[in-house]
């Protein structure tokens, strides 16, 4: 009997023992199962994954698993505020979110703006359904009669306000300054000024390998085209752009085609601005590239005293000011008045740098000019040249077509 009464009260303790861990078990199993079938029924935005475990899936009692189920759970309960919009009103409007701003802020401006009911609601959402994660800065369209899963999938669209600016080729920096002001599409001062930053200016803004080392401008680069920019687009949005361009129309090819003929970029590039200020037919630009590169070889030293340009557009440029940035002078004679080191009537070789920003068809005829002996050319009218390979043959042409 004694053993009897021993093992009893051991049997009697073990159950004792076992009896609140099976009923916690129990209750953590149904609080597992009432939270997966509420979760079923938490509505889903279109093509956004449901975060957590469904009911087919095992049981995760991670902390992060328990807080995603309490969400749904609340989520569950508030159901018809959810799906409830805040208004009737159908009427679009704008609403911007800015680069860096939280699911917070942004929760907030929705109610102050009477989009949404209640701010921590939404941004419960959002946060359940990842979409606080997903905040890019953008223009989007709500009005109040959406309900908060349809503002919350809208905020994954934006629709960003774009203007159009076409930068003609052969413009100078100032040029384009004042279309940009014109046009309202960014002030033309502060693209100036990130202009002239040069090389500097061009390495904080992205990875430009071939861009010549020690630039005191970017004058040259900026590649003429069409841009479509954001209606409030910086000046860096738009050099970005322009330098970029110029990375990917100025091929690889080209380069090394510059490097086999033993010249640098920087030198290219500011012949190409001088053909491209000085040609206006596609076809002569190979031309006069070749007068200009024979005259810095000092292939036509015998009849212009050196190494001399003598390219007007280099004069025009350095005696360029606002209202008249291409300098019309009264006579020839009236270039070698100007000092500056652009001026190529009084400085032999090259000017410092380029006087325009180029467009491909000049770009690619300094790289390749046409294989000449001319050492003249001269306008007949608007828009073609004859071209003479001495001076008594130029002589002749001025004779000829400036009686």
């Amino acid at each position: 009997m004694k053993y009897l009464q021993v093992a009893t009260n051991i049997l009697l303790r073990l159950l004792l023992f076992l009896v609140p861990i099976v009923a916690l078990l129990v209750l953590a199993f149904g609080a597992g199962s009432f939270v997966s079938a509420q979760l079923q029924d938490v509505p889903k935005p279109p093509k956004v994954a449901l975060i957590g475990a469904g009911a087919d899936q095992p049981l995760d009692l991670s902390p992060t698993a328990i807080e995603t189920r309490l969400l749904g759970v609340y989520l569950r309960l508030q159901s018809s505020q959810i799906d409830r919009p805040a208004g009737s009103d159908t009427t679009r409007e704008s609403f911007a979110i800015a680069d860096g701003e939280t699911a917070a802020s942004v929760s907030q401006r929705l109610q102050d703006m009477g989009m949404i009911q209640d701010a921590n609601l939404f941004r419960t959402y959002m946060r359940y359904y990842g979409f606080d994660h997903k905040l890019a800065a953008g223009d989007f369209q709500l009005s109040r009669d959406m309900s908060i899963p349809q503002i919350a999938q809208a905020l994954q669209q934006a629709h960003f306000e774009e203007i159009a600016v076409t930068i003609p080729e052969g413009m100078r920096a100032e040029e384009i300054a004042d279309l940009l002001n014109v046009k309202g599409v960014m002030d033309g001062e502060s693209f100036l000024s990130l202009v002239h930053g040069g090389t500097a200016s061009a390495q904080a803004l992205g990875d430009y390998p071939w861009l010549p080392e020690g630039l005191s401008t970017l004058e040259g680069y900026l590649f003429p085209d069409t841009y479509r920019l954001p209606s409030k687009a910086s000046p860096a949005d738009l050099i970005r752009r322009m330098l970029d361009n110029f990375g990917q129309r100025v091929t690889p090819q080209m380069l090394a085609s510059a490097a086999q003929s033993g010249r640098s970029l920087a030198q290219i590039m500011t012949m190409a601005s001088i053909v491209e200020r000085e040609a206006v037919r596609a076809d002569e630009r190979p031309l006069i590239a070749s007068v200009y590169w024979n005259r810095v070889s000092g292939a036509c030293s015998k009849d212009t005293g050196g190494a001399y340009l003598q390219a007007d557009p280099t004069v025009q440029y350095a005696n360029g000011r606002p209202g008249e940035w291409w300098w019309k002078p009264p006579s020839v004679e009236a270039y070698k008045a100007v000092i500056s080191a652009y001026n190529t009537y009084l400085h032999p070789g090259l000017p410092p740098s380029p006087i325009a920003n180029p467009g491909l068809s000049a770009i690619q005829s300094a790289i390749q000019p046409a294989d000449t002996k001319y050492c003249f050319f001269l306008a007949v009218n608007e828009n073609s040249h004859v071209f003479a390979v001495t001076l008594a043959e130029h002589e002749a042409n001025i004779a000829r077509y400036q009686k």
